[in-house]
C-alpha cells in the first residue's frame, strides 16, 4: 500500500472541494434552519457523476474506487454533514444492495433512475425496540398471493420523508436467525406506510423519518434478487458503509478544526492572537494529530475494501476510532471559540452536533466494541 493518493484521486478531491464550497455551502444555512433538504442537489450530484462514484462504468457509474468514494464523503462533510448523510443513504445504502443482488428488472426500475437522481432512496433497518441490534428486528413479511404483506416499524431512517423508494429489511421466517432476514424494495407512496418526519439536533437538513408499516403489500418482483435470506447483503453493506461514514467523520473534524484554527489566528486577547497562548496551541496540536491518525486508518480501511479483504471487525475498528475522534475534535473546537462556539454564525456547534450522530448512527460505539470483542474471542 502506498501512503499517497494517486493523481486521479487528488483530482477528485480538488473537484469535490471546489463544488462543495461553491454550490453546497451557500445552501447550508437555510437548509439547516428549516430542516429541509434541497432536493435539487440530487440532480446536480447526478450531473457530476457523484451518485455513481462507487459503481463500474459498465453499470452506469463513474468507475471510481472506495478511496475516491471516501474522498468525496470527506470533502462534502467538511462543508455539510447533513447533505453528505442524505447522499450516503441514497448512493450506498439504498442503491448498493440493488447493484449487488438485484434482478435486471429491479436495476432498470430503481438503480438506473437512482444514479440519475430521478429517484431518491433510503434504507429501512433500525427499529424502535432494536436500534443497532439487527437480531432484534421485529418487522415481518408474510407471503401472500402475488407478493408479501409487511407489518412493523422503522426508526431514524435517513431520506424516508422524501424518498421515492426504500430498501427495507424484514423477517421472512418466524425464527430469529439472521438467515430469516430479507430485503424488499418498497416503492413510495405505499398505503401501508405512514412516515413521520423527525426533528433532530444533529444533521438537521438530512430528512429523517419514523415509519409505521401496517398490512403493506409489496409485490414479488420487489423482493431483492427474488430471494429470501439476504442478510449477507445487509452485513456486507454495513461493513463497507462504516468505512464510508468514517470518512464523513474525518470531514467533520477537519471542518471544525479549520474553523478553530482560523478563529485562533484572528481572535486577539491581551494584544496577541490566542493561538500564541500555549493552552490553545496545544489543543490545536492535539486536534491536528488526532485527525491525521484517524485519516490514515480510514483510508487503510478503504484500501481494504478495494482489495476485497475488508471484514466486519476491521470496519468496526475504523468506525469506532473515527467517530469518537470527531466528537473529541469538534468539542475542542467549541472550547477554542468560547462563546462564539455556540453561536450559529460559526459552524463549530453544527459540526459537533453532527459528529455526535455518528457515535450512534451506523451502529453505536458500543455495538462496534461488541463486534471487535467477539473477534478477539469474547462471548
Amino acid at each position: 500500500m502506498n501512503f499517497e493518493f494517486t493523481p486521479q484521486q487528488e483530482q477528485v478531491r480538488e473537484t469535490i472541494a471546489r463544488f462543495a464550497a461553491e454550490e453546497m455551502a451557500p445552501l447550508v444555512a437555510e437548509a439547516e434552519e428549516n430542516e429541509v433538504f434541497p432536493r435539487q442537489l440530487f440532480r446536480r450530484w447526478a450531473e457530476l457523476g457523484l451518485l455513481g462514484v462507487r459503481y463500474p462504468e459498465a453499470d452506469g457509474g463513474s468507475g471510481f474506487d472506495k478511496i475516491s468514494d471516501c474522498i468525496v464523503r470527506e470533502e462534502m462533510s467538511r462543508v455539510c454533514q447533513s447533505f453528505s448523510a442524505s447522499w450516503s443513504a441514497h448512493t450506498h445504502l439504498a442503491l448498493w444492495p440493488i447493484w449487488r443482488a438485484g434482478t435486471p428488472q429491479q436495476k432498470a426500475r430503481f438503480f438506473v433512475p437512482g444514479l440519475a437522481g430521478e429517484k431518491i432512496g433510503g434504507f429501512g433497518l433500525s427499529e424502535p425496540d432494536g436500534g443497532s441490534d439487527i437480531r432484534a428486528m421485529r418487522t415481518k413479511a408474510e407471503k401472500v398471493s402475488g407478493g408479501w404483506r409487511l407489518n412493523g416499524s422503522k426508526l431514524y431512517i435517513t431520506n424516508a420523508p422524501m424518498a421515492d423508494f426504500l430498501m427495507l429489511a424484514a423477517r421472512t421466517k418466524p425464527d430469529l436467525s439472521t438467515d430469516a432476514i430479507s430485503l424488499f424494495i418498497v416503492e413510495l407512496p405505499n398505503p401501508g406506510f405512514r412516515i413521520s418526519k423527525l426533528d433532530k439536533e444533529g444533521i438537521r437538513s438530512s430528512e429523517t423519518g419514523l415509519i409505521y408499516i401496517e398490512d403493506a403489500f409489496v409485490p414479488d418482483d420487489c423482493l431483492l434478487g427474488g430471494e429470501t435470506g439476504t442478510y449477507g447483503i445487509v452485513r456486507d453493506s454495513l461493513s463497507e458503509n462504516r468505512i464510508g461514514v468514517s470518512a464523513n467523520c474525518i470531514g467533520m473534524a477537519r471542518g471544525a478544526f479549520d474553523a478553530a484554527l482560523s478563529f485562533a489566528k484572528t481572535r486577539i486577547v491581551r494584544g496577541k492572537p490566542i493561538i500564541e497562548y500555549q493552552a490553545i496551541a496545544h489543543k490545536l496540536a492535539d486536534m491536528a494529530a488526532e485527525i491525521e491518525a484517524a485519516k490514515w486508518f480510514v483510508y487503510y480501511g478503504a484500501w481494504r475494501v478495494d482489495q476485497g479483504t475488508i471484514d466486519a471487525p476491521t470496519a468496526s475498528r475504523v468506525k469506532l476510532v473515527a467517530s469518537e475522534m470527531a466528537v473529541r475534535v469538534t468539542e475542542q473546537a467549541i472550547r477554542i471559540l468560547g462563546g462564539a462556539g455556540i453561536m450559529r454564525e460559526y459552524p463549530a456547534g453544527r459540526f459537533h452536533r453532527d459528529a455526535l450522530v455518528y457515535i450512534i448512527g451506523e451502529g453505536t460505539s458500543e455495538i462496534q466494541r461488541n463486534i471487535i470483542a467477539r473477534s478477539l474471542g469474547a462471548s
